[in-house]
């Protein structure tokens, strides 16, 4: 029999045939294909009212975060309905800030912040985080030795409210949340100081533990929970989206119980059983925006990655039309290797480090092929190999064997063993 499966990539998509079918791995549709099932603006201002009515938060200088353009969360729907909440509760609008949690991403233009806000983002005070300068303080250190520096505004805000959408990253358990505030608003030392926590320096490995899903024994993880409890966000909303970026539910709360609740749920509908182990899997990184560049499109690798057997092969479709997405990774891909890697993140960590030793670990493991925009060199360094949609193809064809198709990597993830 004859099948065919559609691929998102970019802002378009590729069609992948097969005469042998796959096991295909994907999202519950029954999550994605009734917009009835998703929250309205209405229904979340309630939720907000709800959440006012338990305790009044001081909005004399209010400060709301949301994250930058590749981690969107409905904001063109649903974020005037909380500024225009927040005014008519108080919130003088000259002094109601709202402040894209970039970590140590670069900044993106206004037209893309347009795109991404709507009317919202010339209609209040906005705040571009530059995670380096001086104009940080620093609220204590954690037990593992993080300095805890978020910007000195930020800090002297009367409330924080963060606005987000939960999903799995690849060594601190989940993102979004917490990871709003830090490392979202944090200061470049004190970001790599947590970062830095992936590396296991007695056995000469990344963390075993740093792996998605995973929060209990995750020492980066852990560490952003100290770093949540010394300053946690006042009221916290979190994104619940389906497999094509869509907010299905908004969660609104506060404190650590309220995003563990909200990571649950994220993994209840994205996390699968992996059957077996495969010698092919083909996987799709889902499309703009979440293949908008490499370090975004590396999500998607490493959750596929749980899929593939040693020595197999790993196949991923990720257009990567701003190329890289950071000046600092491809630079660790030098002499010396993983070895020499480790050494240097070792004695001091820095930008992209943990991605590359990832990418380093997984093509050390099994082969990547990557159907992808950038260029042929730079996917030769990272140790991958640049192939076209037809080489994806013929390879599909010639398998003799079960294989595995997972059209939305990015956000499908093996269910660990916890």
């Amino acid at each position: 029999m004859n099948e065919t499966f559609t691929l998102a990539y970019g802002e378009t998509a590729c069609a992948i045939g097969c005469t042998r079918g796959p096991d295909l791995y994907s999202l519950d549709p029954d999550t994605t294909a009734d917009a009835e099932c998703r929250i309205s603006a209405a229904r979340f201002a309630e939720r907000i009212e709800a959440f006012w009515s338990k305790g009044t938060l001081d909005l004399k200088n209010p400060a709301v975060v949301v994250a930058d353009k590749t981690r969107l969360c409905g904001y063109r729907r649903y974020l005037p309905v909380l500024l225009e909440t927040l005014c008519r509760h108080g919130a003088p609008r000259e002094r109601l800030t709202v402040w894209i949690a970039y970590g140590t991403h670069g900044r993106q233009t206004d037209t893309e912040s347009r795109a991404a806000y709507g009317p919202a983002f010339d209609a209040y005070r906005w705040i571009h985080h530059q995670c380096e300068g001086d104009h940080f303080v620093q609220l204590g250190v954690t037990s593992r030795g993080t300095p805890i520096r978020l910007p000195r505004d930020l800090a002297a805000a009367s409330c924080i409210i963060t606005f987000g959408a939960i999903s799995h990253h690849y060594f601190a358990g989940f993102g979004g949340g917490r990871k709003l505030l830090f490392p979202g608003l944090g200061e470049t030392s004190a970001i790599y100081a947590n970062h830095g926590l992936f590396l296991d320096h007695r056995h000469r490995r990344l963390a075993e533990r740093c792996r998605p899903g995973i929060l209990n024994g995750n020492p980066l993880a852990e560490d952003l929970a100290e770093i949540e409890a010394r300053r946690p966000a006042d009221m916290a909303i979190h994104g619940i989206l389906d497999s094509s970026g869509q907010v299905l539910d908004l969660m609104v709360g506060q404190g650590a119980d309220h995003f563990r609740a909200a990571c649950a749920k994220h993994a209840s509908q994205s996390e699968v059983v992996c059957r077996r182990s495969y010698d092919l899997v083909v996987a799709g990184a889902g499309g703009h925006p979440k293949d908008i560049n490499f370090i975004q499109s590396h999500k998607a690798i490493h959750h596929a990655a749980d899929f593939v057997a040693d020595g197999g092969r790993l196949v991923v479709l990720a257009q990567c039309r701003d190329g890289i997405g950071s000046d600092t990774f491809l630079p660790w891909f030098g002499p010396g290797g993983w070895d020499g890697a480790f050494d240097r993140l070792s004695e001091a960590y820095a930008g992209n480090g943990g991605t590359a030793l990832a990418m380093m670990d997984k093509c050390r493991r099994f082969h990547i092929g990557l159907v992808t925009e950038l260029d042929p060199q730079s996917v030769a360094l990272m140790g991958a190999e640049h192939w076209t949609l037809e080489m994806a193809q013929q390879r599909i064809d010639q398998h003799d064997g079960p294989w595995a198709l997972i059209p939305n990597a990015n956000m499908l993830v093996a269910r660990q063993a916890i």
